[in-house]
């Protein structure tokens, strides 16, 4: 059974209730004015898309502006404390660029230097910056905001979340998708504006939209510092 997620307004009693969840929705953080500025600056932006949307995102003046608002420092710091956004990616899904995401948890991290450590890898270079899978403790340091530049609608391809399930630590696909068929997910409906928070342990999802309707968000991660561990740092990106 597929339930709807009831979306909560941002007082911190709601954020402590939703976060053990995995995941809240604050509703109205940015005004439609604000979403379609934004959303025109990236359109006119010289940033490299791909079908899906664009990476790398955190060197372009307007993301950095937002991912540094202090309506989204509040919301990552009742999560993290001290809140640093690092990595910013924009996802597109309309009528002519239609995906789906299977059941996943969100593991890589961009990072400033490649290291050999137990429980990091396997390793990848995207754009000339470092990934590897991280383990559980350093995945739980970190925060996604989904800022909702459109409406998120039940027919244009929604996230779909199995709430708890970060609880989990980190997953194999198998585990991943075991889990993921025996739990109810939440649909995540969200309005132009809002913000969705969810931990990367998170596991999720998106099918393809059955509407034309754009579904824009621009997907920001915060941690508490870039400096995860010794020897251990984020790159920004």
């Amino acid at each position: 059974m597929v339930r709807a997620v009831r979306i909560q307004h941002r007082t911190l009693a709601k954020v402590r209730v939703m976060r053990d969840d995995g995941f809240w929705i604050s509703p109205g953080v940015f005004s439609a004015d604000e979403c379609a500025a934004l959303a025109d600056e990236l359109a006119a932006g010289e940033i490299g898309r791909s079908r899906a949307g664009a990476r790398h995102l955190m060197r372009v003046s307007a993301v950095e502006r937002l991912a540094n608002d202090e309506r989204l420092l509040r919301i990552a710091r009742a999560a993290l404390g001290p809140a640093i956004p690092f990595r910013a990616t924009l996802f597109e899904k309309s009528g002519e660029s239609n995906w789906l995401v299977v059941w996943h948890q969100d593991t890589a991290l961009p990072l400033a230097e490649r290291f050999d450590l137990p429980g990091w890898g396997p390793w990848s270079t995207k754009c000339g910056i470092h990934y590897a899978h991280g383990p559980t403790w350093a995945l739980e340091r970190i925060l996604a905001l989904r800022v909702h530049l459109d409406d998120s609608t039940a027919e244009n391809g929604p996230l779909l979340v199995i709430p708890d399930s970060h609880k989990l630590g980190v997953l194999s696909d198998d585990e991943v998708f075991q889990v993921a068929h025996s739990r109810s997910p939440a649909v995540c409906v969200v309005p132009r504006g809002g913000v969705l928070a969810m931990r990367p342990l998170l596991i999720h999802s998106s099918q393809k939209a059955v509407s034309p309707e754009p579904r824009r968000v621009l997907h920001l991660e915060f941690a508490a510092s870039l400096d995860l561990a010794q020897e251990i740092r984020l790159a920004v990106a």
